[in-house]
């Protein structure tokens, strides 16, 4: 997962990284990796608290979703001011999807307002179309 986070950190930029695992039977995110493990631990699991529409939108339909600014964050995510506090109000999150089509997971990656356009959207989706391996193997860890 470090390998994942630096390539993050390379190609899109990032000032908060998380990994996600998709717990189907659930309904459930598991945290697998994180570069701020005292604000968001590893382990830490979420039914999913975000909006329906962000539920229905990456894992149901495997799209990749935008938040532009810090509205469209708080718009979506309960936690809007522990990632604020963190100098983040842009977000990426991007479905990792299995050879067999099934969700993985997601990528959570953000940075401050402003960071993020559509190029550094596609250069995410281009990291997690790669990421299958990573998250198989830290989601059985």
């Amino acid at each position: 997962m470090k390998e994942l986070e630096e390539r993050v950190r390379r190609e899109v930029g990032v000032r908060l990284f998380t990994v996600l695992a998709w717990v189907p039977e659930r309904r459930a995110l598991r945290r697998v990796h994180s570069s701020h493990p005292e604000q968001y631990p590893v382990g830490g699991e979420k039914t999913v608290e975000v909006a329906q529409g962000w539920l229905s939108m990456c894992i149901e339909g495997r799209q990749t979703y935008f938040g532009r600014d810090r509205a469209a964050v708080r718009e979506i995510f309960a936690d809007y001011e522990l990632i604020e506090s963190l100098g983040c109000g842009s977000i990426i999150n991007v479905p990792v999807v299995g050879d067999d089509g099934e969700v993985l997971g997601v990528l959570n990656i953000l940075d401050a307002e402003g960071s993020y356009n559509d190029s550094s959207v596609a250069a995410a989706e281009a990291i997690a179309r790669d990421a299958a391996g990573a998250l198989r193997g830290g989601a059985a860890a």
